[in-house]
């Protein structure tokens, strides 16, 4: 036997196993459908390549909220200071920013994507670009060779599919794995778009009233029918023409979605707390206060700085007040208002952008049908499954890439030893 291993895909996942599959013995043969590879690592992180988090292992898990116990195991064989211990060993410096994200002490992910190809490339790697899969060929027990778009067929021991979800198409990932996993028995569970903008048809979204108006350090909340919470994340937001982004929008997207569908509703509530670290009461004596200490200001000028200023107008505005008027004129109730207004505006949400659109894939290949330890699928020998494809998905924040480079180093791994074997 020639002990070949054939990666499909060439981003974070691909990359790292091909890399794995050489240094564990095996000849290697690297696939990429598009003309260059690392393109999805490249505009990863804004460009600057969040390359893991360094949280500890529970943290990082309760930011994969898409089958995060999974990666218990390939945590077990490959985890974030791995990924760390790694990357410097091959002379990239790495920075800590804020929530434990790591990056290039010089920001640029151009950089981790050619020391990973030169990695590759040093390990004699076959590298070939623009070389479309058609299918993969099995038998009754295992995989054997891979069908090109052109015609040729690759014989291999084993195959390592890392193709991606069907988010940031652009790069290459547009699906094209979940017919071939189908066809090797495998389950492919319903995908929907994460870590994606939110849409909303309200008015003041529609008139783009608040549009461009960033807010930090806030609590949003999604909101099910009966008004109980399903989920709060924290951090910063930015209203769009079209709803809202930023990272609480991101995180919170995949209840949106999840909500719209379970409850069947068109809409579903959302809500923002603009002083999550104070309540209600405290906001509201707060106001009294400032209203004692300059009673004549007017409610505009005495609330100058108390919240953005485009809000401010905004919620004047939604709470029928002339802020013209002297700030001593208004009653507690209408204190109150202000007060319940920052602590909890709500608006109703539609929905999301594409998952074309979205940042990551939820749903794919099911990991019940994959072997946690080495990503080889359980209904097919020598096939085994990494990255985005498979049914895990993280937070923004080095999260899912952390998982990309766990499975795709654990799924190398195991077949570089498993063709060694034979």
């Amino acid at each position: 036997m020639n002990k070949h291993v054939i990666v499909i895909g060439g981003g974070p996942a691909g990359l790292m196993a091909s890399i794995a599959a050489a240094e564990h013995g095996a000849n290697v043969t690297l696939l990429d459908k598009g003309n260059k590879l690392g393109r999805k690592l490249a505009i990863s992180g804004g460009g600057r390549c969040n390359v893991t988090n360094r949280m500890d292992l529970q943290e990082l898990i309760a930011h994969i909220p898409g089958n995060g116990r999974f990666m218990h195991s390939p945590f077990s064989v490959f985890n974030n200071e791995d990924i760390i211990t790694f990357f410097e060993g091959l002379g990239i410096e790495l920075k800590e920013e804020d929530r434990g994200r790591m990056f290039p002490v010089n920001d640029k992910a151009t950089t981790v994507v050619s020391t990973l190809l030169n990695r590759i490339r040093a390990l004699n790697v076959n590298i070939r670009t623009n070389t479309g899969v058609k299918s993969l060929q099995f038998n009754e027990e295992k995989v054997h060779s891979v069908q090109l778009q052109n015609g040729e067929t690759l014989e291999a021991d084993a195959v390592i599919v890392a193709t991606g979800g069907k988010s940031v198409p652009h790069t290459g990932s547009t699906g094209d794995a979940y017919p071939w996993a189908e066809e090797a028995g495998h389950t492919i569970t319903e995908l929907y778009p994460t870590e994606v903008p939110i849409t909303s048809n309200e008015r003041f979204i529609k008139q783009k009233q608040l549009q461009g108006l960033s807010l930090r350090d806030i609590h949003l909340s999604v909101i099910n029918p009966k008004g109980k919470v399903i989920k709060t994340h924290d951090g910063d937001m930015i209203f769009t023409h079209f709803g809202i982004s930023g990272p609480a929008a991101l995180r919170c997207s995949q209840y949106v979605v999840k909500a719209l569908k379970k409850f069947s509703v068109k809409t579903i509530e959302m809500q923002i707390d603009l002083f999550p670290a104070t309540n209600k009461e405290m906001l509201f004596q707060d106001l009294v206060k400032r209203v004692k200490e300059e009673p004549k200001k007017s409610l505009k000028n005495l609330l100058k700085g108390f919240v953005p200023e485009r809000f401010l107008l905004f919620m004047f505005e939604q709470l029928d007040l002339d802020s013209t008027q002297a700030a001593n004129t208004f009653s507690h109730d209408r204190l109150r208002d202000i007060a319940g207004f920052c602590k909890a505006f709500s608006f109703k949400a539609n929905g999301t952008l594409s998952i074309e659109k979205a940042f990551v894939t939820g749903g794919g290949v099911s990991v019940k049908e994959v072997e946690p330890k080495t990503m080889q699928s359980k209904k097919k020998q020598g096939l085994f499954f990494c990255g985005e494809v498979l049914d895990i998905h993280g937070y923004t924040g080095g999260y899912n890439i952390t998982c990309a480079f766990s499975t795709g180093y654990t799924a190398g791994k195991a077949a570089g030893e498993l063709v060694s074997s034979l």
